[in-house]
């Protein structure tokens, strides 16, 4: 049954969850700044000014989550959001990529960039300073989780970063901040007027699903080769369906089968924002083609056609330059404690698709677009 948005399960709730139901429907307390310590004033200043330092730009963002990760490994989220913030910056790239910048307008490529950077920039400024503070409470073995309200930070999670101090639930604590993240940004910017109606509602979204470009990519080590595996993005605009993709992308990073393989390549291989970071049998961040060439077919069956030149994939750094933000809107999202029902778990989704396959069909069809248009041009 669904309202407002929200599945309602007819189940009952689990004795976690009720408590967890019973904590959320408490108001949230209120604490005076001029109050708070010495100590709590300067964990707080150092906070903001790690936040800023490691919120410049994807690859920072992106490198933040996975030394964290390698730090506490327990808070499983942070490795989640650095392979699904590894995405991101290919996709930023590939805006100025061999194909993209040939189908999109200057002004397109920029407010789809600007689309993804604030998403990108919006989930890590709220959700860094509560891994920070986590990292407060290990060292000091003080709870400070009270300070989240200073930083802005969903009284949802407030409630359920308390209960992961004391029930040490994975499980629980990462699907909570994948619930936090996707409603952080529904009305931020999903929902946002200054991105829907001109990217949501374009012809060029629209574009982008209709040729299935929308996967989430997962590389890793196969013997000496990179391999893949991931899910396709559908229905973006839709939170729920957002929350249950992340869910699914949150078992299929954890499963044995790929886990290992996976943080190996994260970890021995440098996010440039490049798509040759895991294919560079395609992709070069390097311009190999003149400007003055004829555009011509490349690809088949995966593979570059013999004597073609690589797909160009710059790098995060070539293609798009630090951006400074407007602050974050304020307003906390939570308002019902029917979400709680988001924590309980999904059946994995099936992952013997072939992702990377359906990456690469993606690919030609972008190939055959630009040249469609190109003949049309003439």
């Amino acid at each position: 049954m669904r309202e407002g948005g929200l599945i309602f399960y007819q189940k009952k709730l689990t004795p976690e969850l009720k408590s967890l139901k019973k904590a959320l429907k408490k108001k949230p307390q209120t604490y005076n700044p001029l109050d708070f310590t010495y100590t709590e004033k300067k964990i707080i200043s150092h906070i903001e000014k790690e936040t800023e330092k490691n919120n410049l730009n994807n690859i920072t963002r992106t490198n933040a989550y996975l030394q964290f990760f390698h730090e506490y490994p327990e808070i499983e989220w942070t490795f989640l959001a650095h392979m699904v913030s590894r995405n991101a910056g290919w996709n930023m790239t590939d805006l100025k990529g061999s194909f993209l910048s040939r189908l999109l307008s200057l002004e397109q490529q920029r407010y789809f960039f600007s689309f993804l950077e604030r998403s990108n920039w919006l989930i890590f400024q709220d959700a860094y300073p509560q891994l920070l503070l986590y990292k407060e409470c290990k060292k000091r073995e003080e709870n400070y989780f009270h300070l989240l309200s200073h930083f802005g930070v969903s009284y949802f999670m407030d409630v359920l970063w308390n209960d992961y101090l004391q029930n040490k639930s994975n499980p629980i604590i990462t699907v909570a901040l994948i619930i936090n993240e996707q409603n952080y940004i529904e009305n931020r910017v999903v929902h946002h007027p200054e991105y829907y109606a001109t990217l949501m509602e374009s012809i060029e979204f629209k574009l982008q699903e209709l040729l299935e470009l929308n996967q989430i990519l997962f590389p890793y080590y196969l013997k000496d080769e990179i391999n893949v595996t991931g899910l396709p993005v559908h229905h973006f605009a839709s939170l729920e369906e957002r929350i249950l993709l992340g869910k699914q992308l949150y078992y299929l990073l954890f499963d044995p089968q790929y886990f290992g393989k996976i943080l190996d390549f994260a970890t021995n291989q440098p996010h440039t924002g490049s798509r040759k970071d895991f294919n560079p049998q395609l992709f070069n961040h390097i311009i190999e083609e003149s400007a003055y060439e004829r555009f011509q077919a490349r690809l088949e069956n995966c593979q570059l056609i013999a004597g073609s030149k690589k797909i160009y994939s710059p790098r995060l750094k070539d293609a798009w330059q630090n951006v400074q933000q407007k602050p974050a809107e304020k307003g906390d999202w939570y308002k019902d404690w029917k979400v709680i029902n988001y924590l309980k778990p999904v059946v994995p989704k099936d992952t013997t698709v072939d992702i990377y396959n359906e990456y690469c069909e993606g690919l030609k069809k972008l190939e055959l677009a630009v040249l469609a248009k190109n003949a049309f041009n003439k």
